[in-house]
């Protein structure tokens, strides 16, 4: 599963292209920031994915843990946790665990914090304008577009002005997927230990895993 990320909205303010993408890249900094400092983090979201190809969408509610490069994604169909370095996917409906190592982009997806700290080296950012997000607090909406080919085709974000944190994330991709993710609470200082982001065999003895890797 690599489905992750979130948002919309046009020009509210005049920024001409070199301060906007200046400013924007002040609060993507400040946010990434706040990322690193929250000693660990869990987010309740609700994600939606849409294809305009199929012109179907699905919506559902999750939560993610996060602490540096790892996280544990909960959904109502999966589990999946991440190390820094492997990936373990539970499918709950065919006791089946599929272990692989995900590549940056894939990352990026699953995990839209990373995005935060790696946006300069492969994305272009545009401060669009403000606007309410989902949680109703004052947001900044913020573009980002790859600098070079890529499956994604841009990134919306909405980033909180008090706290800096993003209230949603989307990301749109070329075969016609978009996902978006609006985060309805964010809890701070949810300091996990290592073994939390580690998938433990003992607690699903029925699961047959799958080595993708």
């Amino acid at each position: 599963m690599t489905r992750l990320s979130v948002l919309l909205l046009c020009l509210l303010l005049g920024f001409n292209l070199e301060g906007g993408a200046q400013n924007a890249t002040s609060i993507l900094d400040k946010a990434a920031s706040a990322y690193e400092n929250s000693n660990g983090l869990k987010a309740y979201f609700t994600m939606q994915t849409r294809s305009d190809v199929q012109k179907v969408s699905e919506s559902f509610d999750g939560t993610i843990d996060i602490k540096g490069d790892k996280f544990v994604l909960k959904t109502p169909d999966m589990i999946t946790w991440f190390d820094g370095t492997t990936q373990w996917s539970y499918v709950e409906r065919n006791e089946e665990v599929n272990v692989s190592t995900p590549t940056g982009e894939e990352l990026q997806t699953t995990n839209p914090a990373l995005l935060l700290r790696s946006y300069k080296k492969g994305f272009s950012a545009t401060l669009k304008g403000e606007s309410t997000a989902p949680n109703g607090k004052a947001a900044y909406d913020i573009e980002l577009t790859p600098k070079k080919k890529s499956d994604i085709i841009r990134v919306e974000l909405q980033i909180e002005k008090f706290s800096g944190l993003p209230a949603s994330i989307a990301v749109f991709a070329k075969n016609g997927l978009s996902n978006t993710i609006r985060i309805g609470k964010m809890e701070t200082g949810v300091n996990q230990p290592d073994s939390f982001f580690v998938f433990n065999e003992k607690d699903y003895p029925d699961a047959e895993i799958v080595d993708l890797r």
